[in-house]
């Protein structure tokens, strides 16, 4: 059993895309999806700065965009598909719930709907990394703050309001340390409720297929029984927590022993490695990376 995951926001760094343009079955679909997400892939992905790409509305679909690319150019059906956030638009895509072209008109409008609803507030995200689990999720209830990612290997990420994000660093949990985040805003939490309104009326829009090979949900990890389950959980986990390990836990489960992480891999692997004891990792980062994979997955 192999697993084939998409990574989400934070994720893309400056000049990722550069090497792949190399490969035609890259550099024409981004070209193509440059048109429907409006903005120019092949530029941000190669020459825009940090803070460029740190934009929701352009590291959102720039991820997506990625990852469906990488996974053309992979050509292997999965056993099972999951994705990180915004990744889980790549890995619904994938599954055959939506087209690219439907994941990536749904990316622009969820990127540009969470840009706006992150604007209303000055909020923000912050890691905490270590620490027990109980003691870490009082703290964050103690401020006020959602636990907005739970990613598993001991790291939870806390969304809120600027202020309760300083009061957590003044009052941090024992033995965790606290990382900010470079994000506009604070994802995956009730501050982005219009967004998720936004989304809804997008996707109204679609008719999403059943699922092709198993697609688990952020949600809580499970696979989704249908498209239209699919979608709707697509648009509400816009302001609902990200339960990565719950996701990692059902791949463990189903006996998964190889995981590949799509462009721009590596931070999902590194979670692997810690979480999912045994399992190959195999990270795309460079057009290299898809012979290294392919063996891994064969």
């Amino acid at each position: 059993m192999h697993a084939i995951v998409a990574p989400g926001q934070g994720a893309q760094t400056p000049g990722f895309l550069a090497p792949w343009l190399e490969l035609p079955i890259v550099a024409d679909r981004l070209a193509a999806w440059s048109e429907i997400v409006g903005i120019d892939l092949v530029a941000h992905g190669t020459t825009a700065d940090a803070d460029r790409i740190r934009d929701t509305a352009v590291a959102q679909p720039l991820l997506v965009a990625a990852a469906l690319a990488a996974a053309a150019a992979l050509d292997v059906t999965p056993g099972v598909v999951a994705g990180h956030s915004v990744g889980e638009f790549a890995a619904a895509a994938i599954a055959g719930v939506l087209t690219d072209e439907e994941a990536l008109a749904l990316v622009r409008e969820r990127g540009h709907a969470m840009a706006k609803a992150a604007a209303v507030t000055a909020t923000g995200m912050t890691a905490v990394l270590g620490g027990d689990e109980a003691e870490v999720l009082a703290a964050l209830e103690r401020h006020g703050l959602t636990p907005a990612n739970v990613n598993g290997a001991g790291q939870i990420v806390a969304g809120g309001t600027l202020e309760q994000l300083d009061a957590l660093k003044a009052d941090p949990p024992a033995k965790a340390r606290l990382r900010p985040l470079a994000v506009a805003g604070a994802f995956h939490t009730a501050h982005m409720a219009p967004a998720i309104d936004h989304l809804r009326g997008a996707a109204a829009e679609i008719t999403p297929k059943d699922p092709s090979v198993p697609l688990l949900s952020n949600a809580d990890g499970a696979a989704v029984p249908s498209g239209a389950d699919a979608l709707a959980r697509l648009v509400g986990q816009v302001g609902n927590p990200v339960r990565w390990d719950a996701c990692m836990a059902t791949m463990a489960g189903m006996g998964v022993t190889t995981l590949v992480e799509l462009l721009p891999g590596g931070t999902l692997t590194g979670l692997a490695k810690r979480a999912m004891p045994g399992v190959k990792t195999v990270a795309i980062k460079t057009p290299e990376d898809l012979d290294t994979a392919r063996e891994a997955l064969r």
